[in-house]
């Protein structure tokens, strides 16, 4: 890792996936660069561990989403990652007696029909609350307000219905068996980064930007932002001048909640590799669960919106005992001995990122152009929340930094 430089061309500010793809973008192009990163490590919410010597477990996220379009597909063949193309078990592969296959069909035409309402409310251009476009009174909109939970780390009524429109999802999803998070580390590896540097103060008011960390100051020529927009929504960064348009850009598009818990599964063998685990609940407050994914010992928990945000009030550990509640609700107080905590992650208390993955609230849809914009050729920004159709997303948030990056070598050619 790197040393605090007194000087810069460039400075990138945080090293997730935006601000690693900043970084490869501008090597090799003769400009001094260094990534501030606040953590002490790279990744930002890309994170792997491994929760026990048989468990590897992506705090973050796990899935390359689009992945005939996701650019760290080609990165993972690169740097020999094996990426597993096996079917996600999200519709497919239900296990237990909990939701019948009969429900289950209901549930998915009910939500089918959802989703193409949605997407001709889209087509008349307004930007409303996703959930007007819930029939009234169907029995599944619990449920289906659970699965956007999932998807958008919030509940429908605060998702807004153009942004959903926006994204583009080819439906194929594949994995990295070591973690994606240990790929995304492993990309950033080449990268000059400064860890445990946390960046306070952008001053923009002189011929050189000055930037205050933890470890000292130092001045750049230009600046690519990559922080969470919660981060620039509650100024946890500030600009000198200030950057309002920024911030309320960044406050209409806030980091929604999503959580994963892991749990060691002992007598795994008796369980279906990369099962699936739901109750036909009629509730939004529920998990869903991946069983023994890449046939691993264990059981992965799902939360989202306001049930996780809940979840990680109440404490550490708080996760895991729901989802073991809530797995022996389905299964039998007899698996209730078979399961043991692990690793489970608590994004919304994470003081660098304070939420797991952005949604544009009703009415915000355009945020997403505002903040990518640069500011007097000067100040850059970049992230998953500039994405303006991958958003949500590790590769969405690597393209951004590679676009950023981009921008700054453009401004550079002007001058």
């Amino acid at each position: 890792m790197s040393s605090l430089p007194s000087s810069v061309d460039v400075a990138i500010i945080g090293a997730g996936a935006a601000g690693l793809g900043a970084a490869h973008a501008l090597a090799g192009s003769g400009l001094s660069a260094i990534v501030l990163e606040a953590r002490d490590r790279l990744g930002g919410r890309a994170w792997t561990v491994q929760a026990s010597p048989e468990v590897t477990f992506d705090v973050g996220c796990g899935w390359l989403h689009s992945a005939d379009q996701n650019s760290f597909v080609a990165i993972a063949r690169q740097l020999d990652f094996e990426v597993n193309k096996d079917l996600p078990p999200w519709r497919e592969r239900a296990f237990g007696n909990a939701f019948p296959q009969s429900q289950r069909d209901e549930f998915m035409q009910a939500m089918d029909a959802f989703y193409e309402r949605l997407w001709q409310a889209a087509q008349k251009g307004k930007d409303e609350p996703a959930s007007l476009s819930l029939e009234p009174g169907n029995r599944w909109n619990p449920m289906i307000d659970a699965i956007s939970t999932y998807i958008n780390g919030c509940e429908l009524k605060d998702m807004s219905t153009l942004d959903w429109d926006a994204y583009e999802d080819t439906n194929l999803n594949w994995r990295i068996r070591r973690g994606y998070g240990a790929l995304v580390v492993a990309y950033g590896a080449p990268c000059p980064v400064a860890l445990n540097c946390m960046v306070t103060l952008i001053d923009h008011s002189g011929p050189r930007i000055r930037i205050e960390t933890s470890q000292g100051t130092l001045t750049a020529g230009k600046v690519i932002v990559t922080v969470p927009t919660n981060l620039i929504a509650d100024e946890a960064i500030r600009f000198s001048p200030q950057l309002p348009a920024k911030v309320d850009a960044a406050a209409g598009l806030p980091l929604g909640v999503d959580d994963k818990v892991t749990l060691a599964l002992s007598d795994a063998e008796a369980f279906p590799r990369e099962g699936n685990l739901r109750g036909a609940t009629m509730r939004t407050a529920m998990g869903t669960y991946h069983i023994r994914p890449f046939g691993q010992p264990c059981i992965e928990g799902f939360f989202g919106g306001s049930f996780a945000r809940e979840l990680e009030d109440a404490g550490d550990g708080a996760i895991a005992a729901q989802s073991i509640d809530e797995i022996a609700s389905f299964l039998g107080n007899d698996i209730r001995h078979k399961l043991k905590p692990l690793c489970e992650s608590r994004w919304a208390h994470d003081p660098f990122a304070r939420g797991s993955y952005s949604h544009a609230l009703p009415g915000h849809a355009g945020d997403r152009a505002v903040l990518a914009a640069p500011v007097d050729g000067r100040l850059f920004f970049a992230g998953e929340a500039t994405s303006p159709t991958f958003f949500t997303t590790a590769h969405g948030a690597r393209d951004s930094g590679e676009r950023a990056a981009k921008e700054v070598l453009a401004a550079l050619r002007k001058h």
